[in-house]
């Protein structure tokens, strides 16, 4: 892993980091094992993008969003004091497996985190931690080096069919220098994470190979959600994973088998 003072200084000036290694052997096949069987109970299409906040139901996810290496990493990127937000498992299988005749290729449009998450007094730290190696053949995560200094962009209703997001939304193109992208592979295992307002993609898994990940957003204790009376923002699934609360913007929901090690 990179030296902390390296990582959050690239952290800063890019708006993401990636290639961090984070979980044993043991502690990935846990991860997948897991996912393996909820795979098995609830399908492929549902557990595409619908395994959404189970940390606070099933301790082996609960175990990876708050592994100590992952928790360091949040501490040298936002503070001592981190509240996990959300998670959600984004599994992108096969093409040929998922998209039937007529059916779209699931992609991930290019988009700002933050504009789905309404939150304001602090930064939102996106953290995509791989059950499988990705690379471009499967649908590798894509960022916009630097983006995350331009503010909230423009989104609109995305063009193309298959988008992942529960919003399809997308940034306009003619926003997005694409020619400044840069690609994330990663070895199952390890971990990238981009800021809230860092632009990112990802295009479809063409692959014969699965490309599936634990996404989980955190934020400092200081962020709170954004005053917005038209699009109130409930956050049901937080839990304090480091440090001490002194804000009280969010409950703590940490299920009964957590144990926080910071």
């Amino acid at each position: 892993m990179k030296h902390v003072s390296e990582l959050g200084a690239q952290y800063e000036r890019e708006g993401y980091v990636t290639a961090l290694s984070v979980l044993s052997e043991a502690e990935l096949s846990a991860l997948r094992a897991g996912y393996d069987a909820c795979v098995t109970e609830i399908g492929m299409e549902a557990a595409q993008y619908s395994l959404h906040n189970v940390h606070l139901q099933q301790a082996w996810v609960m175990e990876a969003a708050a592994n100590p290496r992952v928790v360091s990493v949040m501490r040298d990127l936002l503070g001592p004091d981190v509240v996990l937000l959300d998670s959600r498992f984004i599994c992108k299988f096969p093409v040929a497996q998922v998209a039937g005749e007529g059916k779209p290729a699931p992609y991930v449009a290019w988009h700002q985190d933050i504009r789905y998450w309404g939150l304001d007094g602090g930064p939102v730290a996106s953290m995509w931690l791989a059950l499988d190696d990705v690379d471009a053949e499967n649908g590798v995560l894509t960022v916009i080096p630097g983006s995350h200094k331009q503010g909230v962009l423009e989104h609109r209703v995305a063009q193309a069919p298959g988008n992942l997001l529960t919003a399809n939304q997308e940034i306009p193109e003619n926003l997005v220098d694409t020619t400044l992208a840069v690609q994330c592979p990663l070895r199952a295992g390890q971990m990238s994470v981009h800021d809230g307002l860092t632009v990112h993609a990802s295009d479809p898994n063409f692959s014969q190979r699965r490309r599936c990940g634990l996404v989980v957003r955190y934020v400092p204790t200081c962020a709170h959600p954004s005053d917005d009376p038209d699009r109130p923002r409930k956050f049901p699934a937080t839990v304090l994973i480091s440090g001490q609360d002194k804000f009280g913007h969010f409950e703590d929901h940490a299920p009964a088998f957590f144990n926080k090690v910071f």
